[in-house]
C-alpha cells in the first residue's frame, strides 16, 4: 500500500497510511487558510486541486478558478512532486494533514501530532510518497 512518509534529509519521523490527504494552512500574513489535494503515486505527489478562501500579499487567485462554497478552487498545473519540502516554524503554526479514515470520515489533524510542535533546530519537513504495510500510523522520530 502506498502511504505518505515524513521526515527530512532521507530520514523517515513517521508514517501516515493514507494515498489521498489535503495539505491545509493558514497564511502567516493575511490569516487566510489555503487547501491542497494531492493524490500519492508510485512517481512522487501528484496536486489534484486547491483552495483558498480569499486573496492578499502575494496570493492571487488563478484565472480558470471558480468559487463555491466561499472558497476558490482552482487546478494547478505542475508536474508530479517527488517530494514536498515544507518550512515549520514555531512563529509560523502548523500544517494540517486530513485524509479518510476507513470509515469514510474525513480527519484533520495538524502535522505536530504526527512529527512534533514546529521548532527552530527542524525548521523544516519533507513529505513523500512510500510503501508501507496496512497499519496504523507509526511514530518513529
Amino acid at each position: 500500500m502506498l502511504g505518505l512518509c515524513l521526515g527530512l534529509a532521507g530520514t523517515l519521523w513517521a508514517q501516515v497510511p493514507t494515498d489521498h490527504f489535503t495539505l491545509a494552512w493558514t497564511h502567516t500574513i493575511e490569516k487566510i487558510r489555503w487547501e491542497e489535494d494531492y493524490h500519492v503515486t508510485p512517481q512522487g505527489l501528484v496536486l489534484v486541486e486547491a483552495r483558498v478562501k480569499g486573496t492578499g500579499a502575494g496570493m492571487d487567485i488563478p484565472d480558470d478558478a471558480y468559487l463555491k462554497n466561499g472558497s476558490w478552487h482552482y487546478r494547478p498545473k505542475l508536474p508530479t512532486l517527488p517530494k514536498l519540502r515544507l518550512g515549520r516554524t514555531p512563529e509560523a503554526g502548523d500544517f494540517e494533514l486530513c485524509f479518510a479514515q476507513a470509515s469514510g470520515k474525513v480527519q484533520c489533524q495538524a502535522m505536530s501530532h504526527w512529527i512534533g510542535q514546529p521548532n527552530k533546530q527542524d525548521a523544516a519537513v519533507e513529505v513523500w510518497g512510500c510503501e508501507q504495510a496496512n497499519v496504523a500510523p507509526i511514530d518513529v522520530r
